[in-house]
């Protein structure tokens, strides 16, 4: 997640909320993305270290156990920069122009400068974000499906270019190894009473072209083409009805005060067929109706239902059931975080300890990628 402030609950029920339950089923990388965070606010960046520690704070409380995942900060692992970097030698600038969000986001953040190299790649940066870990799935919700299309073009395109070592199949004839291995032995100058069989693969597939008997053999690839991990998020308006959006300004925090919360949700925008108390109303035209599915019981649905049908209720009181399902759900999670802030050592702990787990994966794959670049 980009350090652009405090994680809001769009962020959480989008998100975070199902990456506790996947840290108990995957091997799992969780990221605080400061480099992205520059891609669009590179003029005004003094918030980003403070920025860091709030959404890792959010990141803990919200039930994020760094003894069953790896959390990190992106800068703290400089082969992130380093992929990006070789990525960008063979990526087509067509691959990026194309991508759906680089457009929208330009028109939605229009008084910002974003005609910029790093603006431009951040989805290849993206890409390396992810195949430093080679990873078999990624959690992302619909609208990020082609930006994992990308990087599994980006991997293609790798393994295309810099095929890995060659390997012997287990599925290898074994009466072709023989005369390979002969073959092999005279390419290497060995005696004609050499019984020598340790050759690379590379020498044995060397061999192995010049006899013709090239099925024993196999090309291992670099990188792998992840997949995706749908990850369906509840719809989850902003206090205007828009998706909550910080940018927008119509977002509650999860680390909202229970007063501001309340204060804020009292403001909601709701079905606009309730001019009048009289008025019958339908929960499902509510962005207030939309934060009862996600939050409420199903009990206390079946009352906004039926009391926004037959106008019962007022908004008022439905928007106050709906403040106290989210206050409960918020409890744990903020109390959670009053504790880590008493002892702000454990985050830069856990971040340390991520940064120290998360290079030595990114480290192996990278040196691979050197390798078979010609660069080591």
């Amino acid at each position: 997640m980009r350090p652009t402030g405090k994680l809001h609950l769009g962020n959480y029920m989008g998100a975070l909320h199902n990456w506790v339950r996947l840290q108990a089923e995957y091997d799992c990388f969780f990221f605080i993305a400061d480099l992205h965070a520059l891609t669009t606010d590179y003029a005004d960046p003094g918030r980003i270290a403070q920025n860091d520690l709030d959404i890792a704070l959010d990141f803990l409380s919200a039930g994020l156990d760094p003894g069953r995942c790896v959390i990190f900060r992106q800068s703290d692992v400089l082969e992130h920069a380093q992929l990006f970097t070789l990525f960008s030698m063979f990526t087509p600038l067509g691959w990026l122009e194309r991508v759906p969000t680089y457009k929208d986001q330009q028109a939605q953040l229009a008084e910002k400068d974003l005609n910029t190299y790093g603006f431009l790649g951040y989805p290849l940066l993206q890409s390396a974000d992810i195949l430093l870990y080679k990873p078999d799935f990624v959690p992302v919700g619909a609208d990020q499906v082609a930006h994992v299309e990308l990087t599994r073009e980006v991997a293609r395109r790798f393994n295309g270019l810099y095929p890995g070592e060659f390997f012997l199949s287990p599925e290898a004839k074994p009466w072709e190894l023989p005369s390979i291995q002969e073959k092999a032995r005279k390419l290497a100058g060995e005696p004609k009473t050499s019984t020598r069989t340790d050759f690379s693969a590379a020498q044995l597939y060397e061999a192995a072209q010049q006899t013709k008997k090239l099925s024993p053999f196999g090309r291992r690839e670099i990188l792998p083409e992840p997949q995706v991990l749908l990850t369906p998020s509840p719809k989850l308006p902003g206090l205007d009805g828009r998706k909550m959006s910080k940018s927008y300004n119509n977002h509650l925090m999860l680390s909202e005060p229970e007063e501001s919360l309340r204060a804020k949700i009292k403001t909601m925008v709701t079905d606009p067929a309730r001019v009048r108390r009289d008025d019958k109303g339908d929960p499902d035209k509510c962005p207030v109706g939309d934060l009862h599915k996600v939050f409420s019981s199903e009990e206390t649905l079946a009352k906004v239902y039926d009391g926004c049908r037959t106008a019962s209720i007022g908004c008022i009181e439905c928007k106050s059931w709906c403040a106290d399902a989210i206050v409960r759900r918020l409890e744990p999670i903020q109390e959670h975080r009053r504790d880590l802030e008493k002892r702000p050592d454990v985050v830069r702990d856990v971040l340390a300890n991520g940064k120290e787990r998360a290079q030595k994966r990114a480290r192996a794959t990278l040196v691979e990628v050197q390798h078979v670049m010609g660069l080591g």
